[in-house]
């Protein structure tokens, strides 16, 4: 079984040799969706202190090594101007022609070809408008808001299809909707602003097969329906501290794989000893019946060995049938 299938097998809870850290998968992203600038230096490899703009005109700074910039500047805190703001467009060669360049140059050999949609909706509108902002707007400019959301998602649906002409057969998507213990806003926002946008994407990528992966830190267990509904194929992260982990796999089984899992905290701490204790945690309690790829639940500069403890461990005890630990 090829690397290939045996991750679709996993998708589609079949029976697969053995779970995996992630897809195999080769990208071929648009310019501006790790908000790269067009000009000048930028991006979030850049050295701390680093300063610039995005391809939507939200200003960046490098804060940290080793962890993405912060949104410092947002264009549109008047949510009220939305009809004069210039959005980028998906079709601008700057943006969309590096796609074809990427598509073109990977090695697709056993591998999905996949593409990003970051900061699909909610990250990009905030970004955009500030987050207290947009909170606030949702009860006293709600056409504004749904303009604004809009705006985005005509964005990404451009790209998509530029996606599209290349073959893609993998779309990462996201939006971080929870917080450590709740929802950012309650389910009621999430069906009447995002949902009917979030559909105009999924929808199309269904019709054309694609595999959607959706990422969403914090506590999302209240909207786990949503997401299959839409039709996300895996979720990430999985927030092992943010969500009861039963629970979301009782749910899920068979229905929405799930990929993450592993505590940031205790890769970041160790030793290694529990990290290994606990990836074989996961591997039993969210991957004993298909459906698992095992990782980290967050990216962070982790110590080398301890993100290779993961590695390893899922190496030598992820191969079916899985083997019940101890302490499970």
């Amino acid at each position: 079984m090829t690397a290939k299938e045996n991750a679709l097998e996993i998708i589609r809870f079949g029976n697969p040799e053995r779970i995996v850290t992630g897809m195999p998968s080769c990208g071929c992203s648009y310019f501006g969706v790790d908000h790269e600038p067009f000009e000048g230096v930028g991006g979030h490899q850049s050295p701390v202190g680093t300063k610039w703009r995005d391809i939507w005109g939200v200003g960046w700074q490098k804060a940290l090594d080793g962890v993405m910039g912060l949104a410092r500047e947002h264009p549109l805190s008047d949510v009220r101007k939305v009809d004069s703001f210039q959005f980028p467009d998906p079709d601008d060669p700057r943006i969309c022609s590096q796609i074809y360049k990427r598509a073109k140059a990977v090695d697709r050999t056993g591998k999905f070809l996949s593409g990003s949609h970051r900061e699909t909706l909610w990250e990009r509108s905030y970004n955009l408008v500030g987050m207290d902002n947009l909170m606030i707007a949702f009860t006293t400019e709600p056409n504004a808001v749904r303009a604004v959301l809009h705006a985005v998602m005509d964005f990404q649906l451009g790209i998509a299809r530029h996606y599209l002409e290349v073959g893609l057969e993998y779309a990462g998507l996201g939006d971080d909707l929870g917080s450590q213990h709740g929802l950012l806003f309650s389910p009621e926002i999430l069906h009447e602003f995002f949902v009917p946008e979030y559909r105009r994407l999924f929808d199309l990528y269904k019709e054309h097969d694609v595999l959607i992966r959706f990422h969403s830190c914090g506590h999302i267990e209240p909207i786990l329906d949503v997401y299959m509904d839409l039709g996300v194929d895996i979720l990430n992260p999985v927030q092992a501290s943010a969500n009861d982990l039963d629970v979301v796999r009782a749910r899920t089984q068979g229905r929405m794989a799930l990929n993450g899992g592993v505590s940031t905290h205790t890769i970041m701490q160790g030793p290694v000893e529990k990290i290994r204790q606990e990836t074989r945690q996961r591997l039993w309690q969210l991957g004993r019946d298909g459906g698992y790829l095992c990782r980290n639940d967050q990216s962070m500069p982790f110590p080398e060995a301890h993100i290779e403890a993961l590695r390893e461990t899922v190496a030598e005890y992820g191969v079916y049938p899985l083997e019940k630990p101890v302490a499970a």
